[in-house]
């Protein structure tokens, strides 16, 4: 209850300051208030077209962290297990790790389409997460477990449920958590240049485009409260299975 108590409390303190900062402002087109952008969002929620937009956007960002988590895996394992395979991919981590994604964006553009664009770009950004962590997992595994494992001839299935697993399992769940943020940002950012059909993003350039200031504050809270929605779930989630 404290606790809960406090959380409202910090919220309430910044929405006084954003009301504050809005009247100071003097104009919604500039700052939007907190009831206007409320107003805005309700409304927006009232229409089929505002949740078809939020499913497309999620379906996209989930598809593009699926196909990350899946090959980001299969990438760890194998670098882990062969030194010629982690010397050869490691310069593709790096481009990848380091170039911006805005670059990515209008690089992908040119080869894609606008809906495949936002799925590309999400899973760019979950690839090296998903590879570092994998890897880092395998190749922490006890030498000693291994040798053991060898003397008494264990199964692979084995090998793996009882040694590997429990190695690889912590980095791997924290590499969900942490990917699915950077898939969520990187793919709303990549509608907005994108700007495919049934997009936050797309309704977020148009509301910036004729200044409807108020819409785009509503079209923002809706993406900062699903992501943090999301990453709540995702962690409880991954807790259940860590246990």
């Amino acid at each position: 209850m404290k606790r809960i108590l406090r959380s409202c409390a910090i919220a309430l303190c910044w929405l006084l300051l954003w009301q504050l900062a809005a009247m100071a402002a003097g104009s919604a087109v500039l700052l939007p208030s907190p009831w206007e952008t409320a107003k805005a969002l309700a409304a927006l929620a009232g229409t089929g077209f505002f949740w078809k937009t939020t499913g497309m956007t999620l379906l996209r960002v989930a598809a593009g962290f699926l196909l990350g988590m899946a090959a980001g895996t299969a990438l760890g394992v194998l670098t882990a297990a062969s030194k010629a395979a982690d010397a050869f991919f490691a310069p593709l981590r790096g481009v990848v790790k380091a170039t911006p994604v805005t670059s990515f964006i209008i690089l992908v553009l040119l080869w894609l389409t606008a809906s495949l664009t936002p799925v590309f770009i999400a899973f760019l950004m979950v690839l090296p997460i998903a590879w570092a962590n994998v890897r880092e997992g395998v190749l922490a595994v006890d030498a000693q477990l291994l040798e053991m494992a060898e003397v008494f001839q264990l199964p692979r299935a084995k090998k793996l449920r009882h040694i590997y697993l429990p190695s690889v399992l912590p980095q791997y769940l924290a590499a969900c958590t942490t990917g699915f943020g950077f898939a969520w940002k990187s793919g709303v950012a990549a509608e907005v240049i994108a700007r495919p059909a049934l997009s936050i993003g797309k309704n977020l350039y148009e509301s910036k485009l004729y200044l409807n200031t108020e819409e785009l504050f509503a079209w923002t809270a809706m993406v900062i409260l699903l992501s943090m929605l999301l990453e709540r779930g995702m962690v409880r989630m991954m807790r259940r299975i860590r246990k």
